[in-house]
């Protein structure tokens, strides 16, 4: 069957900063945290991503500010999180609505790619509604007791590894048991969800690869900014409209009449109609 694919970001895409969000309820300043601690690791040469998982795992443990913190923990307080942007709980029935009234041998997915953390992602209520959810993971000492070490680190580049890997239709569980399953050759016809067939909704710089990969090959890219935040959404909207790399920049707005909300329903009934249209021809 046939497959649109939607794929998101998930920080600041779907809601606000949920790391932030764990470091405050922790009473960690969360300022500090990410423009001087991190941005300290930053300029020795780390990742973005690496230097966030490690402050994290320097603040966890007895008599610090995250305590025992477990994977468990994190998917609780995913679960707590009600901070959605308008309309996102809301728009994943309406978007199958619209794939159903193209056709009902079309099927809709949505998945996350997220340099968050995985285990808070899939706690959280809209978890449900995602075929995968990659993301930064962190594993537990021998105990179970709390987490102590990096699993993996989503990058910037290393985004478009997952659109490679939902492209394939290779499974997170087809990955545990073959490590460079992204690498093995596939047909573009025998390709599960052609590229063109998907659309990447993200905010951030590190969504940049993805949007490239998309436009290269017929998908479709839309950047998402915080315009309350003028420093950061100004950068966000220069970087994003550089070189053509997103179709548009939208306020995180997912309701049916906000330009996001709109753009964003078009663009999934314009995916189902090419492809019934392309199915009509073949």
């Amino acid at each position: 069957m046939d497959t649109v694919a939607v794929i998101f970001d998930f920080d600041e895409t779907l809601m606000p900063d949920s790391t932030s969000a764990l470091l405050a309820k922790h009473g960690i300043d969360v300022e500090k945290f990410w423009t001087e601690q991190a941005k300290a690791l930053i300029d020795v040469g780390y990742d973005q991503a690496h230097a966030y998982l490690r402050l994290i795992l320097e603040n966890v443990g007895p008599d610090k500010p995250l305590g025992n913190l477990t994977n468990k923990d994190l998917s609780k307080f995913g679960a707590d999180l009600d901070c959605y942007y308008p309309g996102v709980t809301t728009m994943f029935e309406d978007l199958r609505q619209i794939v159903n009234a193209v056709s009902s041998d079309l099927r809709l997915e949505f998945y996350i790619i997220s340099g968050g953390l995985q285990d808070l992602v899939q706690g959280t209520k809209i978890a449900k509604e995602f075929s995968a959810i990659y993301g930064c993971t962190l594993d537990e000492d021998v105990d179970g007791k709390c987490i102590k070490w990096v699993k993996r680190c989503i990058t910037f580049t290393e985004k478009t590894r997952y659109l490679f890997e939902i492209n394939k239709g290779i499974r997170p569980a087809d990955v545990l048991n073959h490590h460079c399953a992204v690498n093995t050759s596939v047909a573009e016809d025998r390709r599960r969800i052609p590229f063109k067939n998907m659309i990447y909704v993200g905010d951030g710089l590190t969504d940049i690869p993805c949007f490239s990969l998309l436009k290269k090959h017929g998908g479709y890219g839309y950047g998402v900014f915080d315009p309350s935040q003028q420093k950061s959404a100004k950068k966000a909207l220069e970087e994003f409209m550089r070189a053509d790399r997103v179709l548009s920049v939208y306020p995180p707005d997912f309701q049916a009449m906000s330009g996001l909300g709109a753009m964003l329903r078009i663009t999934v009934q314009t995916v189902a109609n090419s492809i019934v249209l392309s199915q009509k021809r073949s």
